[in-house]
């Protein structure tokens, strides 16, 4: 149903020992946010790094309006992701990466509007740009295709940008027993059984630096994970 409410946006960046690269990055991430409609804020959910992170993020507070801190004890990125979904109040919970974000993607989740649930940024669906290796493509289609068989997920990238409305977070991410790389697929499949309409947009993919997490160690987590939460969707 239609709103005359104006939706305010709350992305949310996990960080883990990001102290050197998080300047330059919000500089480029405020510069994004400028020409977006509606109000925006960002959480930084901090997660047990050892490099001075969290204070690069205080030191940064007063040149961002709308920039906030959330800290973590541990490394886990989903449970970073998790935790500042529930802590977050916008209308939109928005999930971006220090090194990949886009004002494109929020206004293409401001015009489609009430007519979906959550809104993935797709590197796979028809106008993508994915500018990544010939690896890091063929892992992200080899992933979609677990999901397709072993979750029965009709969704064509779990992975990345995606905007989930407060209310689903606040009704499906409870029920999420996935942490680490995984929590955001998991909302997203349980959110599709659910019957939450999931809407798809182009993502433009280009690595900005070296990737820090390695496929091969990453592979056999991923593979335990999914049928982990096979298991329990089952239940």
């Amino acid at each position: 149903m239609a709103t005359d409410i104006t939706p305010t946006l709350s992305v949310v960046i996990p960080v883990h020992n990001e102290a050197d690269y998080l300047p330059g990055a919000l500089a480029d991430l405020f510069d994004e946010l400028a020409d977006v409609p509606v109000p925006v804020t960002v959480l930084i959910a901090e997660n047990g790094s050892t490099d001075g992170t969290a204070d690069a993020v205080r030191a940064s507070i007063p040149r961002y309006p709308g920039l906030e801190l959330l800290t973590l004890p541990t490394p886990d990125y989903g449970a970073a992701m998790r935790e500042g979904f529930l802590a977050t109040n916008g209308t939109w919970a928005i999930n971006f990466d220090i090194d990949y974000f886009s004002g494109d993607f929020l206004r293409s989740v401001l015009e489609i509007g009430d007519a979906a649930d959550i809104v993935l940024a797709s590197k796979r669906t028809e106008g993508a740009d994915d500018q990544r290796g010939t690896m890091r493509r063929f892992a992200t289609w080899t992933f979609n295709q677990i999901l397709r068989f072993v979750l029965s997920s009709g969704v064509s990238d779990t992975h990345g940008m995606k905007a989930v409305r407060r209310e689903v977070v606040e009704a499906v991410a409870p029920q999420v027993i996935s942490t680490q790389d995984l929590f955001d697929t998991e909302l997203v499949v349980r959110a599709e059984h659910a019957g939450y309409h999931i809407a798809e947009v182009p993502a433009v993919v280009e690595e900005k630096r070296e990737t820090k997490s390695s496929l091969a160690k990453r592979v056999p987590r991923t593979l335990r994970g999914v049928w982990r939460i096979r298991t329990d969707m089952r239940r």
